[in-house]
């Protein structure tokens, strides 16, 4: 039974973010932060106070979602029960849905923006087509997607230790992700590979930031 909940990304996933929660929330909160800034500010300077955020793979209440439920209302997903039950008690004022990223139980167009830090990199690559189908399906016309995404190749695959756990990775390159999020809709308004630092060493993603079209199509 252990083999085929390791043998399942979205158990690997769920039960590794499930037994890091605290550990994970001090990684987040203690990284650089001038990437995760930088692209929000560029967010938030381009809503309204009213706009209501999708936050995919919200985890347990970051500096991140706190700075965004501050100025915006809030949806976080998550698929970790641990993660969402300290996001509510750290965010009270947002709220918050157990749920696979790649299939988000929404109704069309009612989300201004969807974020996604992080989170697209830990489903399993063949999926993100879809994942982006259903971002795009949630937006309203004229809505924005900012997401991390791979700056290179990895195919599915579990590291064995991260932050203490098993986790599951898997995404495309850069360029990849650029067509991929074209394919289904969207204008890219930026793509640009970023690099941070994790654990000392740098790491890098390619962050995207794309529009969902206007009615007249523009």
């Amino acid at each position: 039974m252990l083999d085929k909940v390791m043998s399942n990304p979205r158990h690997i996933v769920g039960a590794g973010y499930d037994l890091i929660t605290q550990r994970y929330l001090e990684f987040v909160d203690s990284a650089e932060q001038a990437l995760r800034r930088k692209y929000l500010d560029l967010l938030m300077g381009s809503l309204p106070d009213s706009a209501h955020i999708l936050d995919l793979g919200c985890g347990a209440g970051t500096s991140i979602t706190q700075l965004l439920a501050h100025h915006f209302r809030i949806t976080g997903v998550d698929i970790s029960r641990k993660q969402l039950h300290m996001a509510r008690s750290k965010v009270p004022e947002a709220g918050f849905v157990r749920a696979d990223i790649a299939h988000v139980p929404f109704a069309d167009g009612v989300f201004d923006a969807v974020v996604a830090f992080y989170s697209i990199i830990h489903v399993p690559r063949d999926e993100h087509v879809g994942l982006m189908a259903n971002v795009y399906r949630v937006l309203r016309p004229g809505g924005i997607l900012v997401a991390t995404m791979g700056a290179s190749d990895c195919p599915d695959t579990v590291e064995k230790d991260w932050l203490g756990v098993p986790m599951f990775f898997s995404h495309y390159a850069g360029s990849a992700n650029v067509a991929l999020v074209q394919q289904v809709g969207f204008d890219i308004v930026s793509a640009e590979d970023e690099a941070q630092l994790e654990h000392g060493d740098p790491v890098s993603f390619r962050w995207i930031v794309a529009s969902k079209p206007n009615d007249n199509g523009r």
